[in-house]
């Protein structure tokens, strides 16, 4: 493992492909003997840091259409903390229901689960059948692992029934020294961005781009009044400067001073700070629709009037009345997450008496993924990432995702010895440096 990194260091990737790949390394894992530590305790109650080990794991045999990639850097999702904690479901259902679709797929069945969405590294080996990329290609990868055997997959590769998140439902993910994927999860890594910041758009940015701008998400026009929720965090970050560039009008929710200033460096200028607003859209365990109400007057207030077009929706449960309630006729509320809570409530007259539509959207598809990513290499979209720890303190990392202590991504250095490193075009990131840097040490 140390001469691959000092061969990525010294900038030496031509020799990568002589070089042996490791039969162990270090990865971020949970347990299978351990699902059931955080029994009885409150979603808040569980800690990522009891459950999140960093352990040496075997090297995974390398089969037809994947590839090896040391790992430089990686990021935190919420996926992550959905694996640390066992909610709503231990991992470990998912592998072993991978592992049971084809003899290339039982390697992921492990008492292991080493988890990650999202890496930035050098490819190490490619096996039987892939062309398009080599050992010593610097890339990234989208989560998005697929089989591509069944008919429905290839119109929309998110609609494949063997569609999978990487690192979530399958093993072997980013958060470690290497990664095993499938090759058509590479993208070329963004010559202007650093390891860590390369890591970090990943999940997050595709995610943001289907929900939003694809037309199998909502569709966003020039013009369109956009409501999204955490503005400022991982996929918000991300759902504000599409808004924008798009020449959308986003309507910034955010939860203190800090995180409205960072939306306002990004350009937006319709901020609502829910906290000093007070909004109590439940109490005692039931919706209060006047509360969507005094929200939606203070929409219009900012807006000149508007009611919002489109609403960027992930927190779930204890915003999903309000979306529904504030989103103009015939307009969509697009959905990708509930991190407040799954079983959502709201009042339907407000949806089918106004003609409105709910849209789940889940990552994106390889072309989506690839555009997402094609905007950060150009410098249209910009990493959002606050702050970097190392892969052995991944657990924490976690904890602040898990306890919303942080703006926009949370990364991990992997094989990187520091930040800063593997940067190629200097120039592109001098242009840029102000909006790759304004979220860091916030």
């Amino acid at each position: 493992m140390d001469e691959i990194r000092a061969a990525i260091l010294n900038d030496d990737l031509a020799s990568v492909a002589g070089l042996s790949v490791p039969d162990s390394y270090e990865g971020v894992v949970v347990r299978a003997d351990e699902a059931d530590m955080f029994a009885g305790l409150t979603t808040k109650e569980k800690d990522p840091r009891k459950s999140l080990h960093l352990q040496e794991v075997p090297t995974p045999e390398l089969g037809p259409g994947e590839a090896i990639v040391a790992v430089m850097a990686s990021a935190i999702n919420y996926n992550t903390v959905w694996t640390s904690i066992f909610e709503p479901v231990s991992t470990f259902g998912f592998l072993k229901r991978y592992a049971k679709s084809s003899e290339l797929a039982r390697k992921h069945d492990q008492p292991y689960h080493v988890v990650g969405s999202d890496l930035s590294g050098v490819v190490l080996r490619t096996g039987p059948g892939v062309t398009r990329w080599k050992a010593g290609d610097e890339v990234v990868a989208h989560c998005l692992s697929v089989e591509l055997e069944d008919p429905q997959g290839h119109d929309d590769s998110m609609m494949d029934p063997q569609q999978r998140i990487w690192g979530f439902e399958t093993n072997f993910g980013g958060l470690a020294q290497l990664a095993l994927v499938k090759s058509n999860q590479l993208m070329p890594k963004p010559a202007h961005l650093t390891w860590e910041e390369a890591a970090a758009p990943g999940l997050v940015n595709a995610t943001a781009y289907r929900q939003l701008v694809s037309h199998h998400g909502a569709g966003m026009k020039q013009g369109d009044t956009v409501l999204i929720w955490g503005a400022s965090g991982g996929l918000g970050g991300y759902a504000t400067q599409y808004a924008l560039n798009g020449g959308a009008i986003p309507v910034c929710v955010v939860s203190s001073p800090e995180k409205a200033e960072i939306c306002r460096a990004m350009g937006a200028e319709l901020i609502i700070d829910r906290s000093a607003e007070g909004y109590e859209f439940w109490k005692d365990g039931v919706q209060q629709p006047s509360e969507w109400k005094r929200f939606g007057s203070k929409i219009r207030e900012l807006t000149g009037g508007d009611d919002i077009d489109i609403v960027f929706e992930h927190p779930g449960r204890e915003t999903f009345g309000a979306s529904v309630f504030v989103t103009r006729r015939g307009g969509i509320i697009t959905t990708c997450a509930s991190t407040s809570g799954y079983m959502h409530e709201y009042d339907n007259r407000y949806l089918w008496m106004t003609l409105k539509r709910i849209i789940g959207s889940h990552f994106a598809n390889y072309r989506e993924s690839w555009e997402a990513n094609r905007l950060i290499a150009k410098g249209a979209i910009h990493p959002t990432l606050s702050k970097v720890y190392p892969l052995a303190e991944t657990g924490q990392a976690t904890n602040d995702v898990h306890r919303n202590l942080h703006q926009g991504k949370v990364g991990v250095l992997c094989l990187a010895p520091e930040e800063g490193l593997g940067v190629r075009d200097r120039e592109l990131r001098a242009k840029h440096l102000d909006a790759i840097n304004r979220f860091r040490d916030r």
